[in-house]
């Protein structure tokens, strides 16, 4: 999302529409600058294709449409000026599970119209530089740390062979593979959990939490993905393998430091 705001001079933490597996089509009733980041996707602008990671302008009147996603998950769009949407507790976000935020709190449904923020009298043509692109295959290396539950699965760093199934939305994403069973996982008392909280259950298989997840949950708390990497979440599709690297506190400490770092050389607003 920081990444198409970049584009058409927003903040990183504009409001955008995120966009999952795509095959959506929006028309303007204004001229602006848009911007398309995320999973790769054929876009279409005024019936030519056009490319994602640069500035590009659309018309009154005219049409932009993006195809479906063949690799990767999700395709973010970002509008010059921010789209404009209600605001729950400092933030913009569409929290379905909860029905607040964004629009009334629901999923844009067709012939909805969003309105957009005040727009910068002028800005300069931009494409998103290369090293900052986000290299998509099938596969995602996770670092980790030890969840207060890890013991439950001693040497996790070896032998992994986990894969996401399709059980998947912005609650969370089920992993399956060489999970030890957990006959009792239910009973242990809840705790707090947030983004990145790999959960174990008793249907032998784990979940990875995302944005939109509970904050508490009973079932073993054993992994929890680093703040560095928790942008790579979203990009996960049903069969893609996953693999988990351990890291100490300290180390995702100064992941977290180093990413945020390199992604500033362009994104200077960027709070991961």
């Amino acid at each position: 999302m920081a990444l198409a705001n970049r584009l058409v001079g927003n903040p990183s933490d504009a409001c955008a529409i995120e966009m999952p597996f795509g095959l959506v089509s929006l028309e303007a009733s204004t001229d602006c600058a848009i911007a398309f980041a995320g999973a790769p996707a054929v876009i279409e602008l005024a019936g030519n294709n056009a490319p994602m990671h640069r500035t590009l302008y659309i018309r009154a009147g005219e049409t932009v449409s993006v195809g479906a996603a063949e690799i990767g998950a999700r395709f973010y769009m970002a509008v010059s000026g921010g789209f404009l949407a209600d605001d729950f507790l400092g933030s913009a976000s569409t929290c379905l599970p909860a029905m607040v935020g964004g629009l009334r709190g629901r999923a844009l449904q067709a012939g909805d119209c969003l309105g957009t923020g005040e727009q910068e009298p002028s800005f300069d043509e931009l494409e998103t530089p290369e090293n900052m692109l986000q290299a998509f295959t099938h596969a995602f290396a996770l670092r980790c740390v030890d969840g207060p539950d890890a013991e439950l699965i001693p040497g996790w760093e070896s032998g992994q062979d986990y894969e996401a199934t399709r059980r998947a939305d912005r609650t969370g994403i089920e992993i399956s593979g060489s999970w030890p069973p957990l006959t009792d996982a239910g009973l242990k008392p809840s705790a707090p959990v947030f983004p990145g909280t790999v959960q174990l259950t008793p249907s032998g298989n784990a979940f990875v939490l995302l944005p939109d997840s509970q904050t508490t949950g009973g079932y073993p708390h054993v992994l929890q993905v680093i703040r560095a990497d928790r942008h790579l979440l979203g990009q996960i599709r049903p069969g893609d393998r996953i693999h988990f690297l351990k890291r100490t506190p300290d180390e995702a400490a100064t992941d977290l430091r180093r990413k945020t770092a390199y992604f500033r050389d362009w994104l200077p607003d960027l709070s991961l």
